[in-house]
């Protein structure tokens, strides 16, 4: 059985969609970080930064966003289906999830961090324009790549769509405009309903009722 191990409004969507496109059966374990479980003995030993989303099936436990939601496709996914059958086609899925999580990512997670996630001691409000900066440009280089047409690889929504959709999503939480072709895009994704499944069985139990 596959375990994994999340917070709503978390990177542990990305992972909770993918099994939810699978259609593979799965527990969901809600992880108040908010109550500091993530900083728990039993969580820091499935993560040792005490964060989500981190995942457990049969001896292997894996952290890492990009990590479990490429090991998901990969291990429980149909040929040609979230992940490309041929080696050149996972090479474009693996270096569209890299510049996301290190491009595009990267300045919306600064902000976040400078607005509320850092104590309040640690944040440096004058880097907020810089990072928004980063990631307007993050965005021209999507677009130099990718006008919002199709999907990101071949002609199937794949693990990297997913990504990009997350992060664009973001974007437009942290008041970042988007291209009209991308902004279209990420609305496409963000209405398939896997991703509508995937919100609700992460919302916790007493929110759900």
């Amino acid at each position: 059985m596959i375990t994994l191990y999340g917070f709503p409004n978390s990177r542990s969507l990305r992972a909770v969609w993918v099994l939810e496109e699978l259609g593979v059966e799965y527990d969901y374990r809600h992880v108040d970080m908010m109550a500091g479980e993530g900083q728990g003995e039993a969580h820091l030993a499935r993560h040792p930064d005490g964060k989500v989303p981190a995942l457990e099936e049969g001896e292997l436990t894996l952290f890492e966003s990009t990590a479990i939601c490429r090991y998901l496709a990969e291990r429980h996914g149909e040929p040609d289906g979230l992940l490309p059958a041929s080696i050149e086609g996972r090479a474009r899925v693996d270096q569209w999830m890299s510049f996301v999580v290190s491009e595009l990512e990267q300045p919306l997670w600064t902000q976040a961090k400078h607005k509320f996630a850092l104590p309040q001691e640690q944040r440096v409000p004058a880097v907020l324009p810089t990072a928004a900066w980063e990631f307007q440009r993050a965005l021209g280089a999507v677009q130099r790549r990718f006008d919002g047409e199709g999907w990101l690889v071949g002609d199937r929504f794949s693990v990297a769509d997913v990504l990009l959709a997350h992060t664009l999503s973001w974007g437009v939480q942290f008041k970042h405009r988007l291209p009209e072709g991308l902004n279209n895009y990420r609305q496409r994704c963000m209405s398939r309903p896997a991703l509508a499944r995937a919100i609700e069985r992460e919302k916790p139990v007493a929110e759900s009722e």
